[in-house]
Parts: structure tokens; C-alpha cells; sequence
């Protein structure tokens, strides 16, 4: 058998996260993490999926794989950011602002009793010329009252108790917050994607009919034209985007762990064993990316659009956003005939499979880069925990 041969097909997929990797097998996921201080976190989930009945029905199926896959990435993405980085979240503000200035111990601060014991002790050393009774009698009067003021003597807080303090008061937010704020932030991506994928596309094109009247006309020559360039834009940003972001320090090194989590599969799948060796001689270049359903969604958006009329109405603006808004209804058909072209290259290698892979793995060069004996270590530990024993992952 060549060395380059895929023993096994495996179901099993994953994403790159925040220092880390999640793998979603179809009993367990896992997302291993990296810590500031180099140690490493795996936390193992059940996985969820649709009803098997759904999973039987091509297309429809792969619309609700889709949402699943993005609330559960979505999901991993955020508590890797915790693990990541916990100095910055409200807990660790929390926990910081309680440890800033708690120099008494927790019993000292509720019964005071530590502070009153070496103030009667001090007063015992004392000598006295008083008799031995009227002595007892004031130490104890003393130590009552400095028992009772011990709980008002707090230690006065330094420069960085001032500032947790300043942070968990100003800083924190409540988890009703943090939910709020990453609904907001999915509101704003797809908002965000609608603008770019169908809104921009159309409206660009809107613009070449008065450069070129020639091409206005609402024949089916026309919608096939109309379908084709728009859908040659959207490529063209889509490329555009990923590479501007990969200009970015931290998103070149998200996909450099998404490196690592390809060339672990492509290990698994080989059957050979998981080590760092044996993954980083791996390619990082795989059928069954994320990057790879963007760009098929996106070539098949052609040929579904290419039955929508170029011209709906002979307002150029309302006709747009008709144009965009048909679009939004035929995109659950755009992604589940997207899924099963990427369900069909994981499945099989002939050529015509490797034509429709193709223009993924040529995005995949952007989207991926070469990982770190470390990151593949977080892959190889993710992967190992959601292999499961019977076998239930080959597809």
C-alpha cells in the first residue's frame, strides 16, 4: 500500500480555534486547549445531531449539519477564548478582585480572633505592677475590644487590588451579557456575509448593465449570464476576505492550527499511529474542509440562481434587493447540495471528485498554514478523545 493511501474514511471533523482544536466525533467532542503558561486543557462533550430519520434525506440533511456544525463551533470558539485567555474574563476579573487585599485568612476576617491573640499577647509581655487579677482583668478588656474592631481593619488596598477592583466593578459582565453580546456579534456575521455574498454582488452588477446595456434583458441567456457573474464576484471576495484576514498575526495562527487538524485526520485516516512525527509528515490540504463547502456553496449558488429572472422588477434598487432576498430563501438548497458534494469528496477519490475539490483545496493554501509540534499535540489530543471503539465513525 503507498504511503499516501487513506486506509478508512472517518466522519470525524474538526475546527481551528482560539490556541486550540475542537474534534466532533459522532459520539464524543473535543476541544484541547493551550494555556498562557504552556499546559494544556481538553474538555469532552456528547455530541449532538440531528434525528437519524433526517439524516437519511439528502439536502435536508446537510442543512441541519450545517447548523449544528455553526453552534457548536461557535460555542467551542467562545470557551476557548476563556481557557485562552482567562485574565481577561469577568470570572477571573472576579476572582481576582477577591484575592487582591484577602491577606487574613478567611477565619481571621469572620471570628478576629488571630489579631486579638498577638494584641493580648503583646499586653501579657508587658510587666505590671498591678496584681495578678487586675492584670487578667485588662488583658481581657483589651482583647474584647480589639476583637470587636477586627473585622473593620481591613488591610489597605495596593495599586493592583485598586485596579481588579476598578476592572470587576467597571469591566465584568454578567453571563446574561455575555449572551447578549454573542448574540449580537452572530446578528452582526450574518448581517455581515448577507452584504458581502448577496447584496454587494448584485448591486456591482446593477452597475455593469449601465456600463454595458447590452447585457440588461430578461431572457433566460440573460439570468444564466446574470447568475455567472455575480457568482464569479462572490468567489472574488470570498479569496479577497480570506486573504486580508490572513494578513492578521492571530488569524495566520488560527490556521495554522487548522493545519494541524487536517493533517491529524489525514494521519488517522492512514491508520497510522498518533504521534507529532507521523502527523506533521502529513499534507494539510483536505476534501471535507470548511473552506472547501464555502467555495462549492458559492459555485452551486450559480447554477441555483441561474433560474431567478435577471430582471424582477425595472427599478434597478428593488430589483436588487428581490434578487437578494430570493437568494436568502434558496440558501438552505445552496448549503445542503453544497454538503452533499463535500459529503461525496469525502467519500470517493476519482476524478471528477477531484475536479469539485479542487477549487477548495486551492483556498484551503490560504486558510491553512503549517502548525507547531504544539498544535499538533492539541490535535492529537482532541482526536484520541473522540475515536470511537466500535468503529461507528467510517463513512
Amino acid at each position: 500500500m503507498d504511503k499516501n493511501e487513506v486506509k478508512i474514511k472517518t466522519s470525524i471533523g474538526g475546527q481551528a480555534l482560539i490556541e486550540g482544536i475542537m474534534m466532533r466525533g459522532p459520539v464524543r467532542t473535543a476541544m484541547t486547549v493551550r494555556r498562557p503558561d504552556g499546559t494544556t486543557v481538553t474538555e469532552v462533550t456528547d455530541t449532538v445531531t440531528v434525528a437519524r430519520g433526517i439524516k437519511k434525506v439528502p439536502v435536508l440533511r446537510g442543512i441541519f449539519a450545517f447548523a449544528e456544525s455553526m453552534i457548536q463551533g461557535y460555542k467551542s470558539l467562545m470557551r476557548s477564548a476563556e481557557l485562552a485567555f482567562p485574565e481577561d474574563t469577568p470570572e477571573a476579573v472576579q476572582d481576582g478582585g477577591q484575592a487582591a487585599g484577602a491577606e487574613p485568612t478567611a477565619e481571621d476576617e469572620q471570628t478576629g480572633t488571630a489579631p486579638a491573640a498577638e494584641a493580648a499577647a503583646d499586653i501579657k509581655a508587658e510587666p505590671s505592677a498591678e496584681s495578678e487579677a487586675e492584670a487578667a482583668a485588662d488583658i481581657k478588656a483589651e482583647a474584647d475590644s480589639v476583637t470587636d474592631a477586627a473585622p473593620a481593619a481591613e488591610p489597605a488596598p495596593g495599586p493592583e487590588a485598586e485596579k481588579k477592583k476598578e476592572k470587576e466593578t467597571s469591566g465584568a459582565l454578567t453571563s446574561g451579557q455575555m449572551t447578549a453580546v454573542m448574540i449580537i456579534g452572530v446578528v452582526l456575521g450574518f448581517a455581515l456575509a448577507i452584504f458581502l455574498f448577496k447584496f454587494l454582488p448584485e448591486s456591482i452588477y446593477q452597475l455593469l448593465l449601465k456600463l454595458f446595456p447590452g447585457m440588461d434583458g430578461n431572457t433566460y441567456g440573460h439570468s444564466l449570464l446574470r447568475a455567472a457573474l455575480t457568482g464569479l464576484l462572490k468567489v472574488m471576495i470570498l479569496v479577497g476576505y480570506m486573504a486580508a484576514v490572513s494578513l492578521m498575526k492571530d488569524i495566520r495562527r488560527t490556521f495554522s492550527y487548522h493545519g494541524a487538524e487536517h493533517k491529524t485526520i489525514f494521519c488517522y485516516e492512514k491508520g497510522l499511529e498518533l504521534t507529532v512525527d507521523n502527523v506533521r509528515a502529513q499534507r494539510r490540504f483536505h476534501p471535507r474542509c470548511g473552506t472547501s463547502f464555502l467555495i462549492l456553496s458559492v459555485l452551486v449558488s450559480i447554477f441555483v440562481t441561474m433560474f431567478i429572472p435577471a430582471k424582477l422588477v425595472d427599478n434597478n434598487l428593488l430589483n436588487v434587493l428581490a434578487r437578494t432576498g430570493i437568494g436568502l430563501l434558496l440558501l438552505p438548497i445552496t448549503m445542503g447540495l453544497g454538503y452533499e458534494l463535500i459529503r461525496l469528496a469525502g467519500r470517493h477519490d476519482n476524478a471528477f471528485m477531484r475536479v469539485v475539490s479542487a477549487p477548495g483545496m486551492w483556498l484551503q493554501r490560504i486558510t491553512t498554514r503549517e502548525p507547531d509540534d504544539g498544535m499538533i499535540e492539541c490535535a492529537i489530543a482532541s482526536i484520541k478523545e473522540v475515536i470511537p471503539g466500535d468503529g461507528s465513525d467510517r463513512i
